[in-house]
Order: C-alpha cells, then sequence, then structure tokens
C-alpha cells in the first residue's frame, strides 16, 4: 500500500494533536478511518463536518491513492 500524509488544520489538529501524520492507505476513505481510529472521537466529530481535499483538489472517498499524495481535511472557519 503507498504512504500518504494526513495533514490537519484548525479543529481537526487540535482534536488529533498533531498537524500531520502518515499512513499506508489504498483509499481515501482508508485513509480517514485510520485517523478516526488513531485519533478518536473528538477528531472523528471534527471530521465529519471538514472538508477534504486531495492534492490540492476535492477528495472522493474512493479515490485510490499513490505514495506521495496528501490529504488534508479542513474544518469549517469561524470567526469575526
Amino acid at each position: 500500500m503507498p504512504t500518504v500524509t494526513i495533514r490537519l488544520f484548525a479543529g481537526a489538529r487540535e482534536a488529533a494533536g498533531v498537524g500531520s501524520t502518515q499512513t499506508e492507505a489504498s483509499s481515501v476513505a482508508d485513509a480517514l478511518e485510520w485517523a478516526k481510529t488513531n485519533f478518536g472521537d473528538g477528531f472523528s466529530a471534527v471530521l465529519a463536518a471538514s472538508r477534504v481535499w486531495l492534492n490540492g483538489e476535492p477528495a472522493d472517498p474512493d479515490s485510490r491513492l499513490s505514495a506521495g499524495d496528501e490529504i488534508a481535511v479542513l474544518p469549517p472557519v469561524s470567526g469575526g
């Protein structure tokens, strides 16, 4: 399986306790399932409201991954 990077921003980073990590996964869905298992319920809740991008483009959960791909988890932005 290819090794990919998962980059976490804002609330996703806070919930996971890291800004990025690497894992081996064959699809975006597999990589995110790994992240939910490893980072717990708080991260899973943030992920449910987040947008997910693959190599700078909106990601389809079924997208197949290649070595070096980057998945970004972008929670909704709030503020004033």
